[in-house]
C-alpha cells in the first residue's frame, strides 16, 4: 500500500491525546531481589539510584492497565495467535485481551503457564497502525514471567507474529525503551503510524518495595519486515 496516499486520523490517535492525562501502561509484579529482568542498554548505563533488600516480597497481583486507543477495524488482516522472539527463546500464545469494567485493559493471568495477551482494540499484527502485545516480567509465586527478558532485545531481532491463517507477520525491533510510569509517552507508544508497528511491553527499572512494583516500563518498538505463508 502506497505511504503517499493521504489518511484520516484514526479515531485511536485522537484518544490517544486523553489517554496521556490518565496514566501509563503498568504489569506488574516481581520474584526476589536476587533476579532482575534485564533492562534495555540505555538503561544500564545510568547508575541505580536506590538499593532494595535481596529478599524484598514482590507482589503477585497486576496494576491496572489504561487502555490504549481502539483502532480502527482492519478486517482483512487476520487476528494474531501466537508470538515468537528468538532472541530471547520467547514462545507463547497469545490471549485475547480487552477492558475491565473500570476501563483499563485485561491483563494476563498469571499462572506456571504464564502467556502474553494481544489488546484486540489495537491494530491486529500487520495492520497499519501500532499493534500492542502485554506480558508480565514475573512474579512472587511463578517466577520470570513470558517477557521477563524483554529488555535484552537489541535492534534487528526478529519478533514473529502468527496468526488465525497461519501466515506470519515477522517484525525487527527498531529499539527498546525504559520509561518511568509517571512519565510514559503515550503518543509515542501507541500513536498512528503509517505503516505495521509492534509494541511489546512489561515492567522493569527498579522494583519499589513500599508500592510492590516495578518503577518503570520498557516498551520494544519493531516494524514489519516481511509476512510468509502459514
Amino acid at each position: 500500500m502506497s505511504r503517499e496516499t493521504p489518511r484520516r486520523t484514526r479515531p485511536w490517535a485522537v484518544l490517544a491525546v486523553l489517554l496521556a492525562v490518565v496514566g501509563v501502561v503498568a504489569l506488574v509484579v516481581g520474584v526476589t531481589g536476587q533476579q532482575s529482568p534485564p533492562q534495555p542498554a540505555a538503561a544500564t548505563e545510568e547508575p541505580a539510584t536506590s538499593e532494595e533488600p535481596a529478599t524484598s516480597p514482590r507482589s503477585s497481583a497486576p496494576d491496572a492497565v489504561p487502555a490504549p486507543p481502539s483502532a480502527a477495524p482492519a478486517a482483512e488482516v487476520p487476528e494474531p495467535v501466537s508470538v515468537h522472539i528468538p532472541a530471547i527463546d520467547v514462545t507463547s500464545e497469545l490471549l485475547e485481551l480487552g477492558l475491565n469494567d473500570d476501563g483499563t485493559v485485561e491483563v494476563p493471568p498469571l499462572g506456571p503457564d504464564d502467556q502474553a495477551g494481544w489488546y484486540r482494540n489495537s491494530p491486529a499484527p500487520g495492520a497499519d497502525g501500532p499493534a500492542v502485545l502485554l506480558g508480565h516480567v514475573d512474579s512472587a509465586e511463578w517466577g520470570p514471567g513470558v517477557f521477563f527478558d524483554l529488555g535484552a532485545l537489541v535492534p534487528g531481532d526478529e519478533v514473529e507474529v502468527t496468526r488465525v491463517d497461519g501466515s506470519v507477520a515477522v517484525f525487527a525491533v527498531d529499539r527498546v525503551e525504559t520509561y518511568a510510569k509517571d512519565d510514559f509517552p503515550t503518543l509515542e507508544v501507541y500513536g498512528n503510524t503509517p505503516d505495521p508497528q509492534l509494541r511489546l511491553i512489561t515492567c522493569g527499572g527498579a522494583f519499589d518495595p513500599e508500592a510492590r512494583s516495578y518503577e518503570d516500563n520498557v516498551v520494544a518498538y519493531a516494524t514489519l519486515v516481511g509476512t510468509r505463508a502459514g
